[in-house]
């Protein structure tokens, strides 16, 4: 996620190679998890921060590139739309104090994102869904200008065919198509990544999907999109639907590349993995450095780059 891409279109060739690549890297993940050590160390616990920028009047800002700059952080990201910054925190012992430490890092990042947007005339809103949106904030215009989403945004279109449709209940249902994915750039979250051994991986990943619903049920704070009163959460749906790329002319027979998976995990995390790159066409195909069937030593993994970017978007 958010690794520098300089390409922006693609050619039959290039997804072939890149869907080889998927294949190898598969194999070679598969050879590393029965490696003795391999993955084993402390837990770890990282995190991401998305964030809106705001104008004096809380409209969105967008002028994420200056502001980024500004703050002169490595650790201060763009995100998909130009009024989206994305804050990340090192990983972090999970033994001791792990949210403590989580906490200062991120406030640290926070208070220059404030400073370099200060001097813009903005400010940095932390809040699910920006209730000031406007249908007219979200059109291409609105896309960061960096290869990376421009292709994105050319490869959800290329496998979806159609418009993206937008269908979302509630008190006002909301129903609106878009020809491109900044609709997505409405949501920001705060993502944590918990790192734990292979061996633990399955019982850990099985835990956190049953925690999933009651943690929903008592944080959800995004009831509104667009002046329309939806779910309680209405980032799951405007989420799922905004970078759909099922066709939309025949049934869904497919999971939706956003999803929650279909059930319990019970063969490990290649199983994931492996259902992702059968599950899902590839949208950058852009080939790393590394023969993913180059497994390495024993000491150093291979960065299976083909297989990180797959899972990053």
């Amino acid at each position: 996620m958010g690794s520098g891409i300089d390409q922006e279109t693609f050619d039959a060739g290039d997804y072939a190679r890149f869907q080889q690549r998927l294949t190898q890297c598969l194999t070679t993940l598969g050879r590393l998890l029965e490696r003795p050590g391999f993955g084993v160390g402390p837990a770890t616990l990282g995190a991401e921060l998305e964030l809106f920028l705001v104008d004096d009047t809380a409209r969105p800002l967008p002028l994420s590139q200056a502001v980024r700059a500004a703050t002169g952080d490595p650790r201060v990201n763009l995100e998909l739309d130009r009024f989206n910054l994305e804050l990340n925190a090192a990983p972090t012992l999970l033994a001791g104090r792990p949210f403590t430490a989580l906490g200062e890092e991120l406030r640290l990042l926070l208070g220059r994102v404030a400073d370099a947007a200060g001097r813009h005339g903005g400010r940095p809103a932390l809040i699910g869904i920006l209730p000031t949106l406007r249908r007219a904030d979200l059109h291409p215009g609105a896309i960061s200008d960096l290869p990376r989403y421009r292709a994105l945004d050319h490869g959800l279109r290329r496998l979806r065919q159609v418009p993206f449709h937008l269908r979302i209940a509630g008190a006002d249902p909301l129903e609106l198509t878009s020809d491109d994915v900044a609709l997505e750039g409405a949501n920001t979250s705060f993502q944590v990544h918990l790192r734990v051994d292979p061996a633990a991986f399955t019982h850990t990943y099985n835990a956190v999907q049953a925690a999933t619903a009651p943690v929903l049920a008592v944080a959800g704070n995004s009831p509104t999109f667009l002046g329309h009163r939806l779910w309680e959460e209405t980032r799951i749906a405007l989420c799922k639907q905004s970078i759909d790329d099922r066709d939309g002319r025949g049934p869904r027979r497919r999971l939706a590349r956003m999803a929650f998976g279909t059930g319990w995990l019970r063969e490990g995390p290649l199983a994931l993995f492996t259902d992702s790159v059968r599950l899902h066409q590839p949208l950058l195909p852009v080939l790393g450095d590394h023969d993913p069937l180059d497994g390495g030593d024993r000491w150093h993994a291979p960065p299976l780059a083909e297989l990180r970017l797959h899972q990053g978007i």
